[in-house]
């Protein structure tokens, strides 16, 4: 596997990949890597020749601090994890140069209005961070197809908006989200709990599976008392919000309309811990 740490080096490996005109795929991550971001190389190993990898944890995206020095760092494992799963042609580490040369801050962005939904309503600025990062990383490494988790399904609906808008010749694939044993939807922020708080998280997909059940059945009203009676009634998690929306718009609704696919998004606070998770429902 290469590991490129520097635009130049990386350029000069994609053209060399062009020339011989091998299709690449690529999945961009912040590092703290597992197994859903390796789900999203195994992909890309089936439908293309070359498979790259980047890591770099972007600031802009960050609307604390805080929560951008936390962040779990350790480059060499992640290295380690691309190697070992033989999935990973050549990982690209930028440095922060090579994605802001000037200054270290977004472009605006109008998609739509989808931006103004759910998380952007509390992070600001957030998805102009995603855009911009994305955006420079596509056009750095030209892929052909690019992998995104459907667990940041917001996150998705926004970058698969920008290549439409700015024409970008790149495909979009939304990947399933991966989970553990227990159901809870693998993220690099769970390195971060305890193992047994990680274990009482379960409750969070259980609840979407029972919000599965409930959909069509009862009101949007009756289903969000549940859960919110749900999280009333545990220990150390707090429920930041839980709605149901449009797939397509990312808008939230009270009723159900046959035409319409909805998906249930839910984001619970674990002990100082955001976790966020979201399911289609049948």
């Amino acid at each position: 596997m290469e590991v490129l740490k520097s635009k130049k080096v990386l350029q000069d490996f994609i053209e060399r990949q062009k020339e011989i005109g091998k299709k690449i795929g690529f999945a961009p991550t912040m590092g703290a890597l597992h197994k859903g971001h390796l789900s999203l190389y195994e992909k890309a190993r089936e439908e293309n020749d070359l498979v790259v990898s980047s890591i770099f944890v972007n600031p802009t995206q960050f609307n604390n601090p805080e929560d951008l020095e936390k962040y779990p760092r350790d480059i060499n494992r992640d290295i380690l994890i691309l190697e070992n799963s033989g999935l990973v042609d050549a990982v690209y580490i930028p440095k922060i140069t090579d994605i802001y040369p000037e200054k270290t801050e977004s472009r605006h962005y109008d998609f739509d209005g989808l931006e103004d939904e759910m998380e952007g309503k509390s992070r600001p600025g957030h998805f102009d961070g995603v855009g911009t990062v994305v955006e420079e990383l596509f056009n750095q490494v030209k892929p052909d197809n690019a992998y995104f988790g459907e667990k940041d399904f917001q996150q998705l609906a926004i970058i698969k908006k920008m290549v439409e808008k700015k024409k970008l010749p790149v495909k979009i694939k939304g990947v399933p989200i991966f989970r553990a044993e227990n159901g809870l939807a693998l993220s690099s922020r769970n390195q971060r709990l305890h193992e047994d708080r990680r274990e009482a998280s379960k409750v969070i997909y259980e609840t979407l599976k029972k919000v599965n059940d409930w959909f069509r059945i009862i009101t949007i009203p009756e289903i969000k008392k549940r859960v919110n009676d749900i999280f009333d009634n545990q220990k150390g998690m707090q429920l930041e919000y839980f709605l149901i929306a449009d797939e397509d718009t990312l808008k939230e609704t009270d009723f159900f309309y046959k035409d319409r696919n909805f998906r249930a998004f839910i984001v619970v606070v674990v002990d100082g811990v955001r976790l966020i998770d979201n399911m289609h429902l049948d």
